[in-house]
């Protein structure tokens, strides 16, 4: 189990100190210069990549496909759109690009325009330099705070991406020809950052026009003025590529503005599955009371990713809604919190997974799927029974693939005699122990599941014994009464 740390940049604290310029005289006495957004971008790729640092780190499973693509446009100094289905990093992804951008950079205090001290582009700004001289105050903004996002709604409107008069300065006494007379929309507030369309297809037609110059023409139109603002930034857009026929699609003038369109895909490897699911579950316990870390026994966080990659593959779910990432990390933290709470029930000291914590995934991640037949009943008993096969079957596989050549005759031949082992959320892990004795090659088990030898304890020795049991189950060489929160293996 890991606990998540921050890798997009856009939430991730200062690792330096800004710099000391305050004035644009000493800013300038600095040496500093203007560089736009796009070639700050590519020569702090170009800078990893010689580095041999991964561009975009946290993305799981996109090395070799999406983000050389990602990459070429960024060099290219292309603004993008991602294209995938739900679930597949890519709001992710445009935020990591943020950590691209330099830590800190100058800013005129007081723009709503984030505009370089070296590079103005306002009436305001113009002013301010003209005023002021070499003491015009200078700020300094954290690439955290030069990232802007917008969910595509249908209510979105022009003035909220672009801008609108704002009738307060207008009753003030400005004339409507007065450039500081507009109100900013989120676009231009992001200059000299990164902006982020999320569900392009679902942002009104006639207000993906607005968008048209910003990615073209580099300004901004507001209520018939033309308001010449040389905006400096990356658009990003995302996608799913049915919502081209769905719920809308990109219009063909927009599309063409963009210089690069990225596919995603979900992990395409089962081991990039589960480094996923380890990366983002939220694992970080700090644990209460007489509780300990939790912890879930890797071959469980196996039968969760093999587990949504069947129901991803299943021909009862609807393969054009696809199967988020979620529904992995969702699994993970739900069986997790499973071991917590049986762990209070059972009185152990220290909460470990077990196989009896995996049927609660099913009716908790019900939710994150599309059946294929829209018209069945919601509460229709067979999805239930659907997602129940895969995830034993998830179980088979697993066993199968952790447990190859390995002798369980002894387990086995417990059961010759007539007699059962009781497992469940009320059977603690040495009540489970207790009732098979001695276990034969048990430290081969615990060794070929991943359990240190040092580090073995009562609980993990429990989840592994499970486990086999659970696997020879499966396999058909033993049977298996199940009744609520109670579990009889027995010949």
């Amino acid at each position: 189990m890991v606990e998540v740390t921050d890798t997009s940049g856009v939430t991730a604290a200062p690792a330096t100190p800004s710099p000391t310029p305050t004035t644009l005289g000493e800013l300038r006495a600095d040496g500093a210069a203007y560089r736009p957004v796009k070639a700050e971008l590519r020569a702090n790729l170009l800078a990893r990549l010689g580095r041999g640092h991964p561009s975009l780190p946290g993305m799981v499973g996109f090395e070799d496909t999406v983000l050389p693509e990602v990459e070429r446009a960024i060099i290219a100094g292309h603004d993008l759109v991602l294209l995938g289905e739900r679930g597949q990093g890519k709001t992710r992804l445009i935020r990591t690009l943020v950590g691209l951008l330099d830590e800190w950079t100058p800013v005129l205090v007081g723009s709503e325009l984030n505009e370089h001290p070296l590079h103005p582009i306002s009436v305001w700004a113009h002013r301010q330099i003209a005023e002021h001289g070499d003491a015009t105050p200078v700020g300094w903004l954290h690439r955290s705070d030069r990232f802007g996002e917008k969910l595509a709604t249908p209510d979105t409107s022009v003035g909220d991406l672009i801008g609108d008069v704002d009738p307060i300065k207008v009753a003030e006494g400005r004339t409507l020809g007065d450039p500081e007379t507009v109100h900013y929309g989120l676009v231009p507030r992001t200059n000299r950052g990164i902006f982020s369309v999320n569900e392009l297809p679902d942002l009104a037609e006639r207000i993906q026009v607005a968008l048209l110059n910003v990615l073209e023409e580099r300004d901004i139109q507001i209520r018939g003025h033309r308001v010449r603002l040389p905006l400096d930034l990356l658009l990003v857009a995302s996608a799913n590529p049915e919502d081209y026929t769905n719920r809308g699609r990109i219009i063909t003038p927009l599309k063409d503005r963009f210089g690069a369109e990225v596919r995603t895909h979900y992990p395409i490897e089962l081991e990039d599955e589960i480094r996923l699911v380890h990366q983002e579950s939220q694992t970080s316990w700090t644990g209460g009371g007489t509780f300990g870390m939790p912890v879930v026994p890797e071959h469980l966080v196996e039968i969760i990713a093999r587990f949504t990659r069947l129901v991803r593959e299943s021909s009862h779910v609807d393969q054009r809604s696809g199967v988020s990432a979620r529904f992995a990390i969702a699994g993970l933290e739900t069986v997790t919190a499973s071991a917590v709470r049986r762990a209070a029930i059972a009185g152990e000291s220290r909460p470990v997974a077990r196989v009896v914590d995996l049927p609660a995934v099913v009716p908790a991640s019900r939710g994150k799927v599309e059946f294929a037949d829209s018209g069945a009943d919601p509460d229709d008993e067979r999805e239930l029974e659907v997602l129940e096969h895969l995830l034993r079957q998830a179980t088979a596989q697993t066993f199968r693939a952790r447990c190859a050549g390995l002798d369980l005759t002894g387990l086995q031949e417990h059961f010759t005699g007539g007699e059962t082992v009781e497992s469940g959320e009320l059977v603690p892990a040495p009540a489970l122990l207790g009732q098979l004795g001695t276990i034969p090659k048990l430290a081969e088990l615990l060794g070929r599941l991943g359990v240190p030898e040092g580090e073995q304890s009562a609980e993990q020795a429990a989840a592994a014994v499970e486990f086999a049991l659970e696997g020879l189950y499966l396999t058909r060489r033993l049977a298996k009464d199940t009744d609520g929160t109670r579990t009889v293996y027995g010949a």
